[in-house]
This record gives C-alpha cells, sequence and structure tokens, in this order.
C-alpha cells in the first residue's frame, strides 16, 4: 500500500516554525545588529542574552598580542543573534539544547596548547531566559575553568564533536553568512545514500539530510583532524550511525563517499571523526521554505539573504552587495515587516460583550482595561457586590476572563519560554494596559514561574548551589547539586544527603563528623 504525504508535516518541523516565530524576537536582531556593525561585539553579546566569560586583557597577557588579535576580530564579526538562530534545539517546545560546549573557533599557540572560543548552554534545571555564555577553552586541565562562573557545575564543560561550529563559521560569523546556500545541501548529486534513519516515511523533498554535502563536509572535517582521506561516521539516530570513507584517485578529482566493506566494531566506530550536524542535516530555514511554513521575510535577514533563491518569494536581493550598511537596514526593515504581519489588534477595535440585552465595549482607559459603557460608580458597586459573593456583570466576567485566561496566553508563554520577557510582558501590557494589576490565574502564575526560575540561573552563574545549603526560590533547602541536577526546587527532597567535599561549609562539616549529629539528615 502507497503511504500519502497529504498534510503529514513532521513534528519537527512545526516545533522549527515556532522557534522561528518566538526564539529570536526581531528587537533582538535589530539591537544586536545596530551594536555589531558599530564594532561593540559585547554590546551586541548582552542584546542577544550571550553571558560573556573571557578577560581579553587576561589572554594577552597569558598567550601573548597575536592570538588576542586573532580573537578580538572574531569576536567582532561574530553575529550573536545569528549564532542564537542556529543553536540546535530540542522537543518539544524548542528550547536551547542544554548543557552544551559548541567551539566556534581554533587558535593555535606556538606551545602544545590549542585554545577554543566556545559558547556554553546552561543545564536543563537552570536554562531559564535561555542564555548562552562565550568562553575561552584551553584544553585539558583546571585552568580552562580559572575564573568562569559556573563551569566547574557545568555537565559538558568540553567542546562536543556532535555539535560544533568551527567548520561551519557562515553560522555565526556575520560576513561569511553568504556561504550557508553553498553549504547548505539544497543541489547538487547524491553520491552515497546512506540507510534510511528510523521513524515514518517522509514526503519528497522534505528529507532533513543532507547528503549531496557529505563528501565536501567529510573532506573538510578530515582535513581539520589532519588526515587527507579516511573513514568517518555518520549519527543518524539515537543509536544509529553509519560509517563512510572518502576516497578519490588524486588530488585533482573530487572526493566521493563509498561504504565500508566490512562493519568496524563499535568502540572503533566511536574512535572515528564525526560529522558534525550542521554538515549532515539540511538547515531546517530550507526545509521550511520548501514546505511554505515561513516566508523568506519571516527569517533572519543574513539567512533570508541567503537563501533567497529557494524560497517562494525573494524578499532580500543578491547578497553580493550586502555589507554593513545593507545589512542595518535589512534588519531595520525585518522588524518592521514582523511588526506590520503579526497579529496587533487596531487601536479603535474594543471588545464587544452583550451585556444585560445590550452590546458593550471593552477598551483602555488610563491604562486600564475597563467596560467604557459603564459608569464608574456603577462598576465600583457592581465590583462590591462581587466581593461579596454576588454575580457579576458579563462585562467584569469578561475583563476578568482577559485577566486570568486571555486568548493570547499561548503566545505569552512561547516567549517566556524562550526567555523574551520583554515581548511577553509588551503583548500582556497592549492586552490589559500598563496600569492592570493581575489577578490570580495562570497568567500570573506563568510570569511569577518565569521570574522564579531566573533565580537558579542566578545561582548556577554564581555557584552558590554547590555549597552544602543551597538557597533557592523556595527558601533553604539541604542537598548540594552534583552533576547538574536542581537544587532546591523539586530535586531537593528526594532524600539525598549533601556530599562532603572542599567546597562544604566547615561548620557544616564539623557537624556531619560529629558522633551525636542527628540522625534526620538535616544541616542546621
Amino acid at each position: 500500500m502507497a503511504h500519502h504525504f497529504a498534510n503529514t508535516i513532521p513534528t519537527r518541523l512545526l516545533m522549527w516554525q515556532r522557534v522561528r516565530e518566538y526564539a529570536v524576537p526581531p528587537s533582538m536582531i535589530e539591537t544586536a545588529t545596530a551594536r555589531r556593525v558599530v564594532g561593540d561585539w559585547a554590546g551586541a553579546c548582552a542584546a542577544a542574552r550571550i553571558d560573556i566569560d573571557l578577560d581579553l586583557r587576561a589572554v594577552r597577557h597569558r598567550h601573548g598580542i597575536e592570538l588576542v588579535t586573532r580573537l578580538r576580530a572574531d569576536l567582532r564579526r561574530l553575529a550573536p543573534d545569528l549564532l542564537r538562530w542556529h543553536m540546535p534545539r530540542i522537543a518539544p517546545a524548542g528550547r536551547l539544547r542544554p548543557g552544551l560546549t559548541i567551539s566556534l573557533a581554533h587558535y593555535r599557540t606556538p606551545g602544545a596548547t590549542t585554545l577554543q572560543l566556545v559558547v556554553r548552554t546552561p543545564p536543563a534545571w537552570t536554562d531559564a531566559g535561555q542564555r548562552m555564555s562565550l568562553a575561552l577553552w584551553e584544553g585539558q586541565g583546571e585552568k580552562s575553568g580559572d575564573g568562569v562562573p559556573g563551569y566547574r557545575s557545568h555537565p559538558h564543560p568540553h567542546p562536543d564533536r556532535r555539535f560544533r561550529l568551527d567548520l561551519h563559521r557562515h553560522l555565526w560569523d556575520a560576513g561569511r553568512s553568504g556561504e550557508l546556500a553553498r553549504r547548505c545541501g539544497a543541489g547538487g548529486t547524491v553520491a552515497v545514500a546512506p540507510p534510511p534513519p528510523p521513524g515514518p516515511p517522509r514526503a519528497p523533498g522534505l528529507s532533513p539530510w543532507a547528503v549531496a554535502r557529505w563528501a565536501a563536509e567529510a573532506e573538510l572535517l578530515l582535513r581539520a583532524e589532519g588526515r587527507p582521506r579516511g573513514a568517518f561516521a555518520v549519527r543518524l539516530g539515537e543509536r544509529s550511525r553509519t560509517v563512510l570513507e572518502l576516497v578519490a584517485p588524486d588530488d585533482s578529482h573530487a572526493p566521493t563517499l563509498r561504504p565500508l566493506r566490512e562493519t568496524p566494531a563499535p568502540q572503533d566506530i566511536a574512535a572515528l571523526p564525526l560529522l558534525p550536524e550542521a554538515a549532515a542535516r539540511v538547515p531546517p530555514d530550507l526545509e521550511l521554505l520548501r514546505a511554505g511554513l515561513v516566508a523568506a521575510e519571516r527569517l533572519h535577514p543574513l539567512v533570508a539573504a541567503a537563501l533567497a533563491a529557494y524560497g517562494p518569494t525573494a524578499a532580500y536581493g543578491p547578497t553580493t552587495a550586502y555589507g554593513p550598511t545593507a545589512a542595518y537596514e535589512s534588519v531595520v526593515a525585518f522588524g518592521r515587516v514582523a511588526a506590520a504581519s503579526g497579529p496587533v489588534p487596531e487601536p479603535g477595535d474594543p471588545h464587544r460583550v452583550e451585556c444585560r440585552g445590550q452590546v458593550h465595549r471593552i477598551a483602555l482607559r488610563d491604562g486600564v482595561l475597563t467596560a467604557v459603557d459603564h459608569d464608574p460608580d456603577q462598576l465600583h458597586r457592581e465590583e462590591l457586590l462581587v466581593a461579596l459573593g454576588g454575580p457579576p456583570l458579563p462585562c467584569l466576567r469578561a475583563i476578568d476572563t482577559v485577566h486570568r485566561t486571555p486568548e493570547a496566553l499561548p503566545a505569552v508563554r512561547e516567549r517566556l519560554d524562550h526567555g523574551d520577557v520583554a515581548g511577553a510582558l509588551a503583548v500582556v501590557e497592549g492586552l490589559l494596559g500598563p496600569g492592570a494589576v493581575l489577578r490570580d490565574g495562570p497568567l500570573r502564575e506563568e510570569l511569577e514561574s518565569a521570574a522564579a526560575r531566573r533565580i537558579d540561573h542566578g545561582l548556577f552563574r554564581s555557584g552558590l548551589f554547590r555549597s552544602g545549603l543551597v538557597v533557592g526560590r523556595t527558601g533553604v533547602s539541604a542537598g548540594a547539586v552534583e552533576g547538574g541536577n536542581a537544587a532546591g526546587t523539586g530535586h531537593a527532597g528526594a532524600g539525598r544527603r549533601p556530599r562532603i567535599d572542599r567546597h562544604t561549609p566547615p561548620a557544616a562539616r564539623l557537624k556531619r563528623s560529629r558522633r551525636a549529629r542527628p540522625r534526620n539528615g538535616q544541616i542546621d
């Protein structure tokens, strides 16, 4: 029986559609671009919610002026909003993949040390605000974490092989963003077909694998590993990997791929170079354009300029003349298009409610949502009757519903999940007015929860959760966090006793070592 692909859009594409709408708002892109084009790379990172965990003066004192010059040049070319746009994410909400250390650039030094500019995502329990951090990794040893907030508590402080962007500078370097069209696997011939990944069959044209680019990307990977030719692995699924070999008659011929005659042992496959995720898969933006789930003008301006030829519309001109001034103008235009196409209500269109046989209006007056067709004294009397247990007016019932569970609650929740607190508050103020007082309900709970979760990120950055007593948003709780688990919120009540190490306060260590210590597992 033939498979029918009508109306079978993959769930992964629906997730990326929501990510492209909420994860990197137009205001962030516009602010970060405006600061980047004037050379303020630190301000651009702040606008994109990226913390700076490196000190250029300390790097110059330790490694010399030549390395600092190269590092500063890369930081000025860094587009932090573009980096956030291309960061790996997890289903179903599309949040940043937690606990990652991704390499952005390598720097060779006269010694044996290889420095790497890396970006880190916090653990899952402290990813409120969806913030990232930029640091310099100095290879093996404890020197990489000296003075870096949250380094010792990071679950994976070493760069990840699967998610690496040092071979894909076009995903974070504003000057090379136009290479996305050439390296996205949009065209070309398939040299070798990998075994199909597990899951339901996909519609033609919606395959996520960039097989046509695997040979060229594998050549870059092996060259970076110091191997002109050889075998490499491609991760197709959680427990599925294929091993291919890059071969060519000589240097004048384009390399091709072929499967190995004998399947290596699992430990040998794990030791092979791994093709990065950015090279193995087609970028989600290209898939969204092909599926018609997003318009080109809704993409990041740098991405839209590179993929204009593959989308249904070519909103941006050729990429050859895309300089800093043109980039800033395109970003401003992108913000205007996004604001114009969003669900913004008209200012003269108030809510209408049938109240006592008449149609009454509900609109913003003096910064507060109110029933404009009722006298203020009448509204005050009705509110007193409701407080005494009487039935509310339909107008007051409608206002109460908007305060507790508005129709825009899913949009507010999506923005809060991706760390866009300013955008969520702007939606709430547009609904209720800047002078409104939130009432108990799902809307207030979402805002309070988002504010409370940011405390966990502050504890992670400061390293306070490493001590025996952890001050969380629910107060003082026993049970230190080891390996990136939560502290003081949900995980502290699991019955685990805090581990004694050199970070344990002396008073707590002394009480735990006494024979007459309390047997209830609590430390006073």
